[in-house]
Order: structure tokens, then sequence, then C-alpha cells
């Protein structure tokens, strides 16, 4: 990687500091983010074309309130009322969209709410993306687990009693390679029943050298649909390369992965345009793929740090609120995930209308479970967190308040046989 040289330092170099310069403020010295680089799979796919039609042409404020009441009673829900339901012209329906997605939700999840954790093994990354902790030129404390250190991780989340894990990295090539992305999958097997991935895109053949390695399904998150804003917030690395990030989900899938997660970072760029991308590029693939789990998240941007750079668009509860509604109308059987990037109380909320998963003992960091969860000093050095959390309820807190609720907490639904 041309930058690796750097990302370890506690201070960059001129010859850095030049170059992180001449990426903010000359377009013209980053790589074409529509261009695929060497030893990127390209498939044939016309997923993409049909996401980004829909995208560029929704013009959200010719709705009117007398849309979003038609959209409301169709038994099933068109692209036309889902384009409704996200208008500004539906933001007074809340409490009719409420009540239809808590409707939709009984009828394919009945009262149960998933619950698993993440665990980030390493934050080395080579990406400039302005918005994130992780990036290459963040001066944070880097870190990248050890075979032993990540089995101690899952021991202890496992002790805990979670049984789903979601195994996370920097977007690294050279520090997490797929060898040890696979490696931890192995391990991870041994303490828990499901085993996710959130890394960084790979190939079809990689996707599945993962999935016999033990990993179950694949989250990747597009942050933006907006490619003209996507060039704008990622100035280096190979996430920069919009079409290959894409069709990851695609890939993965190809690769013989269960399941597949979506999600924009809403804030990054027009949230309602994100939002309808992100439901259509689930919309257009379960129909490609019927065998498939499918699932989206929602989440918006968290403060991180060192970076002065964040201008998110506002994206208040009640707007978050009706693009979750949204979400469940529209595609009533897929999973939808609210992250403890948002509160205890929305959170509560929510799984009661129409998230059917929620993280539950949240550490963002790199090796410090054992003093989040246990309270002991760690014996080791930890790496610094991606973002702020802001639900930081452990396990055994969010199950009680989940049950206090009377809803079921599910922590695994799966037989192997």
């Amino acid at each position: 990687m041309d930058n690796q040289y750097f990302i370890d330092s506690v201070h960059l170099s001129s010859e850095a500091l030049e170059k992180k310069h001449r990426l903010e403020n000359d377009p013209s010295s980053r790589k074409n983010h529509m261009e695929y680089l060497p030893g990127m799979e390209q498939i044939e796919s016309d997923i993409c074309e049909k996401v980004l039609g829909q995208m560029n042409s929704y013009d959200y404020s010719k709705y009117t309130a007398s849309d979003v009441k038609v959209a409301l009673e169709h038994e099933t829900c068109t692209i036309e009322d889902f384009k409704a339901l996200l208008s500004p012209a539906a933001e007074s329906f809340l409490e009719q969209m409420a009540q239809k997605a808590r409707t939709e939700t009984g009828k394919h999840f009945g009262n149960t709410v998933y619950m698993f954790t993440p665990l980030y093994i390493a934050n080395y990354c080579e990406n400039y993306c302005v918005y994130c902790g992780f990036n290459c030129y963040n001066h944070i404390n880097r870190m990248k687990l050890t075979m032993e250190q990540i089995e101690k991780e899952m021991k202890i989340i496992a002790d805990s009693g979670m049984e789903e894990i979601l195994i996370l990295t920097g977007e690294s090539l050279v520090q997490s390679n797929v060898e040890y992305i696979g490696e931890a999958c192995k391990l991870a097997q041994k303490y828990f029943r499901m085993v996710g991935l959130e890394i960084y895109p790979v190939n079809t053949d990689e996707y599945r050298y993962l999935h016999e390695c033990g990993a179950d399904y694949v989250t990747v998150f597009q942050e933006t649909y907006d490619t003209d804003k996507y060039e704008k917030l990622h100035l280096l690395g190979h996430k920069r390369i919009w079409p290959y990030r894409f069709d990851a989900q695609e890939r993965a899938l190809m690769g013989g992965m269960r399941g597949v997660a979506f999600s924009a970072l809403l804030g990054l760029s027009d949230f309602r345009k994100d939002a309808l991308a992100s439901a259509l590029h689930v919309y257009y693939l379960q129909r490609k793929y019927p065998h498939a789990e499918m699932s989206l998240s929602c989440p918006r941007l968290r403060p991180i740090i060192n970076n002065d750079k964040i201008n998110p668009l506002d994206v208040h509860e009640r707007q978050l609120c009706q693009v979750i509604c949204a979400y469940r109308i529209f595609l009533p059987f897929v999973g939808i995930t609210v992250s403890s990037r948002e509160s205890a109380g929305f959170r509560n909320g929510i799984v009661k209308i129409a998230a059917t998963k929620v993280s539950a003992g949240v550490s963002t960091g790199i090796g410090d479970h054992e003093s989040k969860y246990t309270g002991k000093e760690s014996d080791s050095t930890e790496g610094d967190e991606q973002f702020e959390i802001n639900d930081g309820r452990s396990l055994e807190k969010m199950y009680k308040d989940i049950a206090d609720e009377g809803l079921q907490p599910v922590l695994n639904d799966y037989l192997y046989v």
C-alpha cells in the first residue's frame, strides 16, 4: 500500500502531511473513484444501475399527504409507496407509520429481538475517509490482536452469554489480511453459534474462503450512495472505489455466505435518498437471491477522535424513526438492526415497532473487553475506538430491559446438524 509507511506513526512525516494536504485540496491528485484497481473482481450485475436510476430520479418534494395516505392503505408497499413514506410529507403520519410497521414486524418476527456484540480485532487502516476515526491519517493508538488475544476476548464475551459475534477490522489489506480474518473466524466457531464479518470488501473466492472458515454473513456499509459525495469523503485507499464496494454483498452471496447486511451512514449526504438506495439495494438483490437472509442497519454519524471535518446533515430521531418504519413497511421480511450509536431510550422504543436486532455489551476499541466486561485492568495495551457509542448497556442489562418491555430476547435461533 502506498501509504503504509505512515499509518503507524504518531506524527506524520512532512511527506505524508504534504500528500494529505494535496488529497484534500487537489481532486486531480486522487484516483478515479469509479475505476477498479488491479486485483478487484468485476461481476456482471444490473443491480447498481437499477438502484442509482431510482435514487437519482427521486424528488421527494413532489409527494403529498394524499400520496402518503394511499401508501399506508396498500396491503403491499410498492417502490412508489416507499418513496412517499420517506418524503417530508410523511413526517406528520409517523404514528400511523409506526402502527403499520409494528403490525408487519409482528407478522414476520413475532415479538422477538435478536442480540449480538461486535469484536474489533484491529484498527489499522489504509483508507483516508474524512469522517472515520480509524482513517490512516488520524493520530490514534493502533493495535492488531494476536490469535491468543482474540481468543481471550472471545472467551470473555462468550462467558457473558452472548452467542452471536460480529468481527470487525480496520480496512488494511496488509495488517488484517484475509488469512488473519479467516483464523479469527475459526476461533469464533469455538465460542459462538453465529459469526458475522464487517471487513473491507473482498473478491468472491475470498468470501468463499471466509465462509469455509466459519463466517455466516457479511455486513458492508456503502456509507453513501451519492457517488459525487462519496468521492469527496473517501480520498485514498481501496475504499475509494465506489462500485467495488457496491457489489460486495453480491460477491459475498456468490461466495456462499448465508446472509448479507446493508447500510448507508445517515448524515453523510441526503439521508432520504440514501435510505431509498439502501432499501432498493436489498430489494433487487432479494429478488435475485431469494434464498439469502438480508438485513438493514440504520446508523447515524457519531463523534470520532481527532476530527473537526465532520459536518453531518442533521438526521433527528423522528426522521430516523420514519426511515426505520418505512423500511419495515417496504421490506417486511428483512431484519433491521439499530446499533449502540443510538440512545437506550430510542432503542427500547424502536424494538417495539420495527427493529429486530440490537447490539449489547459493545466496545468499538481494540482489546478492551476484559476491562469493560470484568472491571479488571487489562495486562495488554488497547487500541482506540472507531467512534463513541451512545448505549453502553451490558448483555445482562439489555436482556432484562427487552424482557421488561414484553419482548423475547433471542441469542440464537440456528441449529447446526
